[in-house]
């Protein structure tokens, strides 16, 4: 979910409004805290059993939708609320696994840093972040970013300063095979 957020944060920024579809758990406070704006959003938390109708109501009126876990996606669905992503240039975002999905993100490992020696606060998330897809993004790219940062929100993780790529400690085996995927924001 926090990835999920991230992504709906960094799209949303300007935008003027987005929405939950299907993400009962989804808390308020999480939402606010990854950078999306409440006094813009709107949620459905149980569409019901025509989903995919209440989805492309959705995405007709609003820019940035968040899509729960509501079942089997069938082609026929998937590709009519193509079309309607295609008409209305809406971003859709879902938690779920999804057919025909420009990009597929997912985490692939993470490690919390703040608790010293048995004791202490948790700061941040570092997480190396693999992105596949279909086309040109068929080959996994991989990247590391903090969800969350220091500031609660998603950040890109750099180098510490001074520190070049090799002299760098390894965080995980993907980062010596990694190829670029940056952060937007």
């Amino acid at each position: 979910m926090p990835l999920l957020l991230a992504l709906a944060a960094q799209t949303a920024g300007s935008a003027s409004g987005w929405a939950t579809v299907g993400l009962p758990e989804l808390g308020a406070l999480a939402a606010e805290a990854a950078g999306l704006d409440l006094t813009r959003g709107m949620r459905i938390d149980y569409p019901g059993d025509r989903w995919g109708h209440v989805l492309a109501i959705v995405l007709e009126a609003v820019p940035v939708v968040l899509l729960g876990a509501l079942g089997p996606v069938t082609a026929q669905t998937a590709r009519r609320l193509g079309a309607v992503l295609r008409r209305s240039g809406s971003v859709l975002l879902t938690a779920d696994q999804w057919e025909g999905a420009e990009v597929r993100l997912r985490v692939v490992a993470a490690t919390w840093e703040g608790v010293g020696q048995g004791h202490g606060l948790l700061h941040r998330r570092r997480v190396t972040v693999a992105a596949t897809g279909r086309g040109a993004a068929a080959a996994p790219t991989y990247t590391d970013m903090w969800l969350p940062g220091p500031t609660g929100q998603a950040a890109a993780a750099r180098e510490p300063q001074g520190t070049t790529a090799a002299e760098a400690p390894a965080d995980t085996f993907l980062q010596r095979r990694r190829a670029a995927l940056h952060v937007a924001g």
